[in-house]
């Protein structure tokens, strides 16, 4: 046991994850999150689906599956298989259903009375009341989500972040036409792309400063100049944002971007070519007609993401650049890559 004494489990819902945004995610980084402070794992339980009938008849599935499964055990993660179940419905079409929901669920309760420390990851609104739950029984409960998560969900959890947000967990891309290099920059060195949120901007002056986390550590500690605090500051102008974004909304907590660090003035850092990944503000909760306190009434639209451009009117709109595309497999066979879900869909 550790010093502090603090016991930690990590929960994760593996298919809402990859289908919102965090396909790729380092499961290895994730523990290393969860146990920033050192903390002891005592769970780490990786909820997905495994569809039988087509590994009896897909090899290639079959093979991909075992490869993933085996390397979230290498790393210390059990895997809790959710067998995809076939229904025929009404119109006569096959359709799939494997959701993993309430198994994680019954295993967070039941293991809750050996944890101070819950880490879930999972955008899925259905949590809400079982984060009540584990609060009430003396856990504090940590949230990680990509795309797509629930504000509810956010709002009931004792801290937020955002995977994007943590260094390494889903690795970034390469956006460069150069050739990269033989070892590229680590996260938060000159030359590498970060992710990070708008806490300050000057619209008379046109600039503003991005806060990124270079490291892991207390996640309260939030004011770069504190030697303790694990985040640090870049200076970006607003010429480096994206064309087409609402510069009205800044500073903006909800918004996060991706930049590449260049060296600037007096050993600073400096961010160039800015790119929305995701916008939390756009699942807040819907105001009341006529609400007009602050926070309450319409908010306004930022930038829209790529997906969102591609989905809009056939009208022409201002281009503006892509946010990151996957990142490339790190090598670790089957961990970056889970088998594609099955046709139909799983609910």
């Amino acid at each position: 046991m550790n010093p502090r004494g603090l016991r930690a489990g990590v929960y994760v819902d593996v298919e809402n994850i990859a289908r919102n945004g965090g396909r790729g995610m380092r499961f290895d980084t994730l523990r290393q999150y969860a146990t920033r402070d050192g903390a002891d794992a005592i769970r780490l339980n990786a909820y997905l689906a495994f569809d039988e009938e087509r590994a009896h008849r897909d090899f290639d599935y079959r093979s991909r599956a075992t490869r993933y499964h085996f390397a979230l055990r290498d790393v210390g993660f059990k895997v809790i298989e959710k067998p995809v179940q076939w229904y025929t419905n009404e119109d006569g079409a096959r359709v799939s259903k494997a959701n993993s929901d309430l198994d994680l669920a019954v295993d967070m309760l039941l293991q809750s009375a050996k944890l101070d420390r819950v880490v879930l990851v999972s955008g899925d609104g259905d949590f809400v009341q079982v984060v009540r739950a584990l609060q009430n029984m003396g856990c504090r409960v940590e949230l990680i989500g990509f795309q797509g998560v629930s504000y509810d969900l956010r709002c009931e959890s004792d801290l937020f972040v955002s995977g994007y947000l943590i260094p390494g967990l889903l690795p970034t891309a390469v956006k460069s036409a150069a050739p990269a290099p033989a070892k590229p920059p680590a996260w938060g060195e000159a030359g590498s792309r970060v992710r990070g949120t708008c806490y300050h901007y000057n619209a008379e002056k046109g600039f503003g400063f991005l806060r990124y986390l270079s490291r892991l550590g207390d996640l309260t500690v939030t004011d770069t100049r504190d030697p303790d605090s694990p985040y640090r500051e870049a200076f970006f102008h607003r010429t480096q944002g994206p064309a087409n974004l609402d510069l009205s909304v800044l500073p903006n907590r909800d918004m996060v971007f991706d930049f590449l660090l260049v060296p600037g003035r007096e050993g600073k850092m400096e961010a160039n070519e800015l790119s929305l990944v995701v916008n939390y503000a756009q699942h807040l909760r819907p105001a009341p007609a006529g609400d007009s306190r602050p926070g309450r009434g319409p908010v306004a639209r930022p930038a829209p993401t790529m997906e969102e451009a591609e989905r809009a009117a056939p009208s022409p709109a201002p281009a503006s650049p892509a946010p990151p595309h996957e990142p490339a497999a790190w090598g670790r066979t089957g961990l970056d890559e889970p088998p594609a879900p099955p046709s139909g869909g799983t609910r």
